[in-house]
């Protein structure tokens, strides 16, 4: 493939995910924040824990749950509904997302290029990209000009090539597309999650909650989750005390020890997307490789209510394989009779 495939390939990702077509879009650089330059409360990685391979493991019980939703909240077009009843076996998910310092090791011990490395840039939100890399700029998303094509921007230079994850070794590693988590996933003897195991282990063994903790987005006036507060896409006040990536291991877990199920980063499933659920098995048969786009869930800290309420355990978004942007990540699941 000679160029990454846009959202102009996977329309949806415009309505849910903040991204469209690339356009030439000249932006007011003095009336810009510059987030990357003052991110408001420093919680930075451990680099001791660079060399590790395996993050803790949860052995996930398997039963029958509830999936998807028919609430008014609930975006129809993105196949959120409606609710069935669906049968998972036990398995194995990762307590967090893959850190920067997880990766590291996995590039390092391989040599593996990703894909926003081979094509030279990935997506980056505005208000990251310093004033120097901003001069630069000259291609962002159309409908969406909060989005930047920035080149040099990956896994190891997050908002461009002046940036770099050396104070965020314990963060969600981004920038990542499906392809370059499944050769994570292969290279740690693991694999990607379905949907129905996702859902089902975000869930908490609640049912039919809208959250990994229940109803309320903020028990008890308490964060639960990175997302973001203020006037999005202008001005976020950090109120979760992260205008970025939050460590993977940040907020309470929910029942069943798992991290940031909701926010922080997207994360990839194993799923080919579609819509049509009573079809759903026959999704790996019947998409022309060409149109395969893959199934993103637990929204980012872009998503916020007033624009993208993705961070509700139903919600869930498309994109092509090959897309990384500087709010998706992953976690590995795996087999129990592989470990």
């Amino acid at each position: 493939m000679e160029e990454k495939i846009t959202s102009q390939d996977a329309p949806e990702i415009a309505v849910s995910s903040e991204l469209n077509t690339p356009a030439t879009y000249t932006s007011p650089h003095s009336d810009i924040l510059h987030v990357n330059e003052a991110e408001g409360k420093a919680h930075h990685g451990n680099t001791d824990d660079a060399g590790k391979k395996d993050t803790e493991r949860l052995l996930i019980t398997g039963g029958r749950f509830l999936m998807g939703t028919n609430d008014p909240e609930a975006f129809a077009a993105d196949g959120e509904g409606p609710v069935r009843e669906i049968q998972v076996d036990s398995f194995y998910l990762d307590a967090c997302a893959v850190t920067n310092a997880e990766f590291e090791q996995f590039i390092r011990e391989t040599g593996y290029r990703t894909e926003a490395e081979q094509f030279g840039w990935s997506f980056v939100f505005h208000l990251f990209v310093s004033s120097q890399t901003a001069a630069q700029v000259r291609t962002v998303v159309q409908h969406t000009p909060w989005w930047w094509v920035v080149e040099g921007a990956d896994w190891a230079h997050p908002e461009g090539p002046d940036t770099h994850i050396r104070d965020r070794a314990d963060h969600p590693v981004i920038h990542i597309s499906w392809n370059d988590a499944n050769a994570y996933c292969h290279w740690a003897g693991k694999r990607l999650p379905t949907e129905a195991e996702w859902e089902y282990a975000a869930r908490g063994g609640l049912i039919q909650k809208k959250y990994p903790w229940g109803d309320t987005l903020r028990p008890e006036g308490q964060h639960y989750c990175n997302i973001w507060q203020g006037v999005f896409p202008t001005k976020n006040n950090a109120a979760d005390d992260y205008a970025g990536t939050a460590p993977s291991r940040s907020f309470p877990p929910n029942a069943y020890g798992l991290y940031n199920m909701s926010g922080n980063v997207w994360e990839w499933c194993a799923d080919n997307y579609v819509t049509d659920h009573e079809k759903s098995i026959m999704a790996d048969i019947a998409a022309p490789s060409h149109e395969v786009r893959k199934v993103l869930k637990g929204g980012s800290y872009l998503c916020h209510r007033s624009y993208c309420n993705r961070y509700r355990v139903a919600a869930r978004i498309p994109n092509t394989p090959d897309t990384s942007t500087g709010h998706i990540g992953f976690r590995c699941a795996a087999n129990v009779l592989t470990i």
